[in-house]
């Protein structure tokens, strides 16, 4: 792979038959607009998608029996019209690229231009040949504008008719997977018409959903330069805009149309359409002034900075430096640090979970984003702290105090319906909160934790104070949950669970100290704070001293084994062929869960309980979730195993580019591509704040020569660059600036003055690798 590829993700001709992964690993956004990568001509595509953030269709959910709290509706995410089409006939016969004959084809994704590419050369059935050149983005400074340039050319010596269509077009069919019950529920024609105008190369559509009360426009205007002879005109249905270009293109000339879109939604309320529709074609009409080369220039420019920070340089293995790369791209785009929004579990790339919120986002996405955009990951929880008063309303109608936020959201509203995996996940709370105090360790920002952040920690503390309970023996229990590992429900004392909750707690009760005035304000008082601090420090840690493990739940390890011997390749992932039932009372993990714990609070767990533990999990674990791998592969380089992380990391990074769940078709796993990160950063790079103070303990594998990332930490960048021999550290932007951490356990002072170097700690012998499941081994890839 040349190193300039390294910034670029391609797609030809031979890769047709996979258009559902391309379509999302293709996709564009900016934390507002989504476009899937689907062909400009709209066909053949697997699944058409034009996102907007928070807009969806609502619902009712049923149940063979009913029961109190059961959630009552659901919110599925529905695409908004989609404007990115560009429709070509060719002497009367559509470019479809299953038909003629298809001579070059190729899509590229530029990671560091942040625009889809396309070239491609077909001959019609009846002979006419054209060349089509095409670049699509979706502006990252500007929310509400996307854009595609479309060009055509002939191939041969004679004048080709063509006839060029640029759409908006409402209520796309959507095909429906029914193979996995994971798949989203495809809501059929969502969108109800209200308002639409068309005025030449420029127009509007305006419509709403019919239960959650929601509406949706979308303008457009063009810049068209066809030759003399074409002729334009323009067409408006309550479903599509059209405007057309047609004539006869001679050799030698090009027929270019560029296309400039903006969306808004909005809730229906008293306000006419038309003001939505007024807003939305001004922002079109300025993005069309401003010109698609300006407009690319400003997405370079963005991304540039972006970049600057956000880049890992991995030397030694070029596939992962481009995966590396291709993940944190899709990370920076998938949220804003402008809006009022957060970030799916899909991020904008499909509707895969319904397009819903899950603690993906707090306990995957925003570590990373923390650390490489932190006013995005602020954007998102003040997303949270804007739906506390659903969480509050949740809270009370499970009769319990403080908040409860939800399993899955679009909305802020409780949308799971499957009551062990999600009311009975309450770690999702716990989440949240590790998500604000990361936050704020990382940015000192304490402004944040007046105006949002201590009252999403008061709030998620006295859920955990009230939800918990004494024992006789003094010990603070929390039973009844259902941790990360969702082949273990409504289980008591999940260690990652309590070990979170002891976090949230002492969290919560050292931020109001901080902030009397505005912890009064949410009435708390100095008794309150007190069981919270003795609430935490009594917190029971589950431990099996029989086999020297900690255990994942209370008795875990207790339970009878998983046959793994039985098992084939077929009967994987496991959920998909064996009852819950039969999951739920045996000792086998979906995914990394005491492992997270051990990722999340390492100082809980001393170096040798690390090793024994990760060992213990990683005979049981089958990662049947795409979560795991990255979590898994920071704790095998902690504890030395750097062959089986290296292996472990590889799984991350190439999940989506290679497919390898089987599920990328319905978008991309965001917390899957941050566990890439994750693998790098915290892994190798041996990144932990998990006590406020940031400190590094970095070991390489075989693979990597050199790995150079940085991080922004209390307003400063630092960037590491570590070798076989050397750690370096540096704040290359500020010569005034000044980052304490520590290395392998040494205190380092780091300014701008001067890079620090030092030596690369010793690795750890774990001795030999621990086993995995039968047959779920990360495939290796560890040797040069």
């Amino acid at each position: 792979m040349r190193d300039d590829e390294s910034w670029r993700i391609r797609r030809t001709d031979a890769d047709l038959d996979r258009l559902g992964e391309t379509e999302s690993i293709f996709a564009l956004g900016n934390g507002w607009i989504g476009w899937r990568g689907t062909l400009d001509e709209g066909e053949p595509f697997e699944m058409p998608g034009s996102y907007l953030n928070g807009f969806h269709e609502r619902r009712e959910l049923t149940y063979p029996e009913d029961g109190y709290a059961f959630p009552q509706h659901s919110d599925t995410v529905v695409s908004a019209p989609n404007a990115a089409l560009v429709k070509l006939w060719v002497a009367g016969e559509p470019l479809d690229l299953r038909t003629g004959t298809l001579r070059t084809h190729e899509q590229v994704l530029d990671l560091r231009a942040g625009v889809v590419e396309r070239r491609t050369e077909w001959i019609s059935p009846g002979g006419h040949g054209v060349r089509v050149r095409s670049t699509r983005l979706v502006s990252l400074p500007r929310h509400a504008v996307a854009a595609v340039r479309y060009e055509v050319e002939p191939l041969g010596d004679d004048p080709v008719p063509l006839r060029l269509c640029s759409d908006v077009q409402a209520n796309e069919r959507v095909p429906e997977r029914g193979d996995d019950p994971r798949a989203a529920t495809v809501v059929h024609d969502p969108l109800t018409a209200e308002a639409r105008r068309s005025d030449g190369c420029s127009g509007v559509l305006v419509h709403r959903t019919g239960h959650s009360a929601q509406r949706v426009a979308v303008a457009v205007t063009h810049r068209t330069a066809p030759p003399d002879d074409f002729t334009t005109s323009d067409d408006c249905t309550p479903d599509r805009l059209r405007l057309t270009v047609e004539g006869r293109l001679r050799p030698g000339d090009r027929l270019r149309i560029t296309k400039f879109a903006a969306y808004e939604c909005a809730p229906v309320d008293g306000t006419p359409p038309d003001e939505l529709a007024d807003l939305v074609a001004a922002e079109a009409a300025a993005a069309r002034e401003h010109g698609f080369d300006a407009l690319l220039a400003d997405q370079r420019a963005t991304l540039d900075a972006l970049w600057t920070t956000a880049d890992v340089e991995l030397d030694g293995d070029p596939e992962l430096q481009q995966a590396v790369r291709f993940a944190v791209f899709h990370l920076l785009q998938a949220g804003r640090p402008d809006g009022d929004r957060t970030i799916p579990a899909k991020g904008l790339t499909g509707n895969g979970y319904d397009g819903h919120v899950l603690w993906d986002t707090e306990s995957y996405v925003l570590p990373v984003l923390t650390y490489l955009a932190p006013e995005v990951a602020r954007s998102a929880l003040r997303w949270r702290h804007a739906h506390l008063p659903e969480a509050r309303e949740r809270a009370a109608e499970l009769r319990l105090p403080g908040a409860t936020f939800p399993w899955r959201t679009i909305g802020g509203r409780e949308c799971s319906g499957y009551w062990p995996a999600g009311t009975a996940a309450l770690h999702v709370n716990a989440d949240i909160a590790d998500a604000v105090l990361r936050y704020v360790a990382a940015t000192g920002d304490e402004e944040f934790v007046g105006e949002a952040g201590l009252e999403l920690l008061v709030e998620t503390a006295r859920l955990w104070h009230g939800f918990g309970h004494w024992s006789d023996d003094g010990t603070f229990h929390v039973t009844g949950v259902t941790g990360p590992d969702e082949y273990a429900a409504l289980v008591d004392d999940n260690l990652f669970t309590n070990l979170m909750v002891r976090r949230t707690l002492r969290g919560a009760a050292d931020a109001a100290e901080r902030h009397p005035g505005r912890a009064a304000e949410l009435g708390v008082e100095a008794a309150e704070i007190a069981g919270w601090r003795a609430a935490a420090d009594a917190v029971a840690v589950p431990y099996d001293r029989k086999r020297g493990v900690h255990q994942q739940a209370a008795g875990f390890t207790e339970q009878p084994e998983w046959d793994f011997a039985a098992m084939t390749d077929d009967d994987y992932p496991l959920l998909l062929h064996f009852p819950y039932l039969e999951l739920y009372r045996k000792q086998v993990v979906k995914q990394a869960d005491l492992v997270l714990a051990m990722q999340r609070c390492p100082g809980e767990f001393t170096a040798e309980e690390k090793a024994r533990n990760f060992a213990y999990y990683e005979a049981r674990t089958v990662r049947d979730s795409s979560l795991s791998a990255g979590s898994q592969a920071v704790l095998a380089a902690e504890v030395g195993h750097l062959d089986l992380a290296y292996d472990l990391f590889a799984e991350a990074a190439l999940h989506d580019l290679a497919d390898l769940g089987d599920k990328t078709t319905d978008g991309l796993h965001l917390a899957s591509l941050a566990g890439a990160w994750t693998a790098v950063v915290e892994g190798f790079g041996g990144l932990r704040d998990d006590r406020g103070d940031l400190s590094f303990a970095p070991r390489l594998p075989a693979r990597i020569r050199r790995l150079a990332f940085s991080l922004r930490w209390r307003g400063q960048r630092l960037r590491v660059t570590l070798t076989r021999d050397e750690a370096r550290y540096e704040l290359p932007d500020d010569p005034d600036g000044v980052v304490e951490l520590r290395h392998a356990g040494e205190r380092v002072r780091v300014t701008g003055v001067a890079p620090v170097t030092l030596p690369m700690p010793p690795v750890p012998d774990p001795g030999p690798e621990p086993p995995s499941p039968p047959g779920r081994r990360p495939r290796p890839r560890s040797a040069p």
